[in-house]
């Protein structure tokens, strides 16, 4: 996959961003090295010479075929406050998570999504990848690296793929020991998904801390590339829960082999042509090892409530998310095709996003450009958020001109703005005060059809 579409270059940081789930542990594994042979060690029932015994496939391994010649580095989030665990049980996770990344013996970055509420607003505006220099073709990069590996073979560096002892970097650079983050911080975190009215909005939520943190880690840290381990059948369900939730506009770069959205780092999906039954399959068979960390689903709405329907229906029923994937894997177990038709159907849609020419033509949260040109028009216009007004730059209408149209409807129940996260609220007062400044200047700026006087 990452062959065929030569988006990652050789010699290129590649940061892999773990959940220690299954699909992103099994991209981990055949980003390592993966090869057992006869009496050598491996894992799973093939690891002792039998039939199922693997050869070598791809990886970092010098013994692979086609080696992947990018230089890795790894990043876990923990979401356990916000999913219900305890302290205690935060720390076996993170404890476990960290014995896994040492044994890959790449660099690993360890945050908590308590560490999001602490971004500097810069992470919501868009890098200047796309408005530099042109990159190279992908055939002079190669050529460029083969010709350092040569460079430094001969001034005796030797082979420089492989890896040394893997170790923690923490918010300066330097290892830092694991620890949870301050209980004051934990709380702020726990009342922002409080505010949130409905579980589908706590859901968009969280999606949207994880994405800006290993977003802003990629940036301090270098890393041009990222990597994700959602699988074919996490982009089907995520194609038909974000068409619901009206993102339509979005979904080829929501769900797409790569995401440009943010300019100087591009997200890809290498996992997205492998079912999650078959991901499932691979783990078991060579024994990959995963750290599950419980959904935000599993959490009652309302304990009152709760009592009085079943707990199968409220775990099925509780988001938009839980209903799109219920559905597709109801469908799935009675016709077999349906989550790679889906797949496939979105593979159809548009890569080419909607261009945005500055910052207050793109959404403050999703980064996408706004889809609200004409809104006038729609039949949409009834549910767009106009009730609500007030004045000041942190009130919930100073806020609307600045969302697209899917995080209109997510904002509308994400609670009061005083609740948001810091870095959104200075971002927002930022891009306010410059489109009240243009605002005012406006009638003194040169249209791009306007000519200067003299000319002709």
């Amino acid at each position: 996959m990452l062959g065929k579409n030569r988006v990652i270059f050789p010699g290129e940081k590649v940061l892999l961003a773990l959940s220690g789930g299954p699909a992103s542990s099994a991209m981990l594994r055949q980003v390592q090295e993966v090869r057992t042979g006869p009496g050598g060690s491996g894992w799973g029932p093939g690891a002792q010479g039998s039939p199922l015994t693997p050869l070598p496939c791809q990886g970092l391994s010098r013994e692979t075929a086609k080696r992947l010649r990018f230089v890795p580095g790894l990043i876990h989030i923990d979401e356990g406050a916000v999913c219900g665990q305890s302290p205690a049980q935060r720390e076996q996770n993170l404890a476990r998570m960290e014995a896994l990344l040492q044994e890959t013996g790449f660099p690993y970055y360890l945050a908590s999504l308590e560490q999001a509420l602490e971004l500097p607003g810069s992470v919501l505006r868009r890098g200047p990848g796309a408005a530099g220099e042109p990159c190279p073709s992908y055939k002079e990069a190669v050529e460029g690296f083969i010709q350092q590996q040569r460079q430094e073979a001969a001034d005796g560096d030797g082979d420089t793929s492989s890896v040394g002892p893997s170790t923690q970097h923490g918010p300066g650079g330097q290892p830092a020991a694991p620890r949870l983050p301050p209980a004051a911080l934990t709380a702020e975190l726990l009342r922002l998904f409080e505010a949130a009215e409905t579980l589908t909005a706590k859901e968009e939520l969280l999606q949207m801390l994880r994405g800006h943190l290993i977003l802003h880690t990629a940036r301090t840290r270098g890393y041009p590339k990222v990597m994700t381990g959602e699988s074919c059948t996490r982009v089907a369900v995520k194609l038909l829960t974000n068409l619901a939730l009206g993102r339509g506009a979005f979904l080829a770069v929501d769900t797409g082999f790569v995401d440009g959205r943010h300019g100087d780092v591009t997200l890809v999906r290498p996992m997205r042509e492998y079912m999650a039954k078959e991901i499932a399959f691979y783990n078991h068979f060579f024994g990959v090892p995963t750290v599950i960390t419980p959904p935000l689903s599993t959490k009652p709405q309302n304990p009152t409530h709760a009592l009085s329907v079943p707990f199968a229906q409220r775990r099925e029923k509780t988001s938009i998310h839980r209903l799109m994937e219920s559905f597709l894997l109801g469908l799935q177990a009675d016709f077999p095709s349906t989550i790679s038709t889906v797949y496939r159907t979105g593979e159809k849609l548009s890569a080419a996003p909607a261009e945005a020419s500055s910052e207050l033509q793109r959404c403050l949260l999703c980064l996408c450009a706004l889809d609200i040109a004409g809104e006038e028009e729609l039949a949409l216009e009834p549910t767009l958020v106009t009730e609500e007004t007030g004045d000041g730059a942190d009130s919930r209408a100073a806020f609307i001109p600045l969302l697209c149209y899917s995080c209109r409807l997510t904002f509308k129940e994400m609670g009061p703005p005083a609740t948001l996260p810091p870095y959104v609220r200075a971002e927002a007062r930022h891009r306010s005060c410059r489109a009240r400044m243009k605002e005012q200047i406006q009638e003194f700026l040169l249209e791009d059809d306007e000519e200067e006087p003299g000319t002709s």
